[in-house]
């Protein structure tokens, strides 16, 4: 999990900023919406929907903002029709790059990344020009607290956990995603509280940048997930810590 590690904790920190920004609601809201219009709205029958709302949890999203995005989606609300896109592309130095995005607007969507990806630095690619780079993994993290390291290890790894590492005071989960749902109910019956728990793409390598295209890469990453549109950014981006601190 090397350079994904780091990563992981500049998203999920970086995602409590957002939330007070107004961003995520939107964003999860509008992901609940189209896991429900999908698959119903049953979070027991419904994967998709069920790692929605546990977002929804990690985020603190307002009751009532869960309930009218469910309402949407079951057809009680109207409200607008979204299709899914992905972007795939490369940033500053090759970083590979894929966006997901989740719009009622595809040419603005499309126009918006475009710019970015250009203004700084990076260019937009085909369709699985990076896709074949990252693979899909459960990822937990957990915060270390009084937590005995290795007896989470070894009740992760029964449950079909297949990586475990110890990072800046978190533990870092992976699986692969048919075991998702048997890791998180382990941790649940345990009473282990998870800062993040999500199916996720992880890089099978990186690319590590300094100096100003390590800021150019971030201050991209940034821009993209600040478009309304954009539901999640996945990079090989990996960086020495001293720009990570900055």
């Amino acid at each position: 999990m090397s350079g994904h590690s780091k990563w992981a904790n500049i998203k999920h920190k970086k995602g409590k900023v957002d939330a007070i920004r107004g961003k995520v609601t939107t964003k999860v809201s509008r992901e609940i919406t189209i896991a429900v219009r999908m698959g119903g709205s049953d979070p027991s029958g419904n994967m998709r929907l069920k790692l929605a709302l546990q977002k929804a949890r990690e985020n603190n999203i307002p009751k009532e903002n869960i309930q009218r995005a469910i309402q949407k989606g079951a057809g009680a609300i109207d409200g607008n029709s979204y299709e899914e896109i992905n972007y795939e592309g490369y940033g500053p130095g090759g970083v590979a790059i894929m966006v997901e995005a989740m719009t009622d607007n595809r040419n603005r969507t499309a126009a918006d990344v475009r710019h970015l990806f250009s203004k700084y630095g990076g260019n937009l690619g085909e369709t699985g020009c990076v896709s074949w780079m990252f693979k899909q993994k459960g990822l937990f993290v957990v915060e270390q607290d009084e937590l005995d390291e290795e007896e989470l290890m070894l009740l992760t790894l029964d449950a079909g956990a297949e990586d475990f590492e110890a990072t800046d005071g978190e533990f870092e989960i992976t699986s692969q995603p048919d075991a998702f749902e048997q890791v998180q109910e382990t941790l649940e019956k345990n009473n282990i509280k998870t800062v993040v728990s999500r199916i996720t793409m992880v890089p099978e390598t990186t690319t590590s940048l300094e100096g100003d295209e390590s800021v150019k890469m971030m201050k991209l990453i940034e821009a993209l997930e600040d478009l309304d549109d954009i539901q999640e950014v996945y990079t090989n981006f990996d960086m020495p810590e001293e720009d990570e601190e900055e």
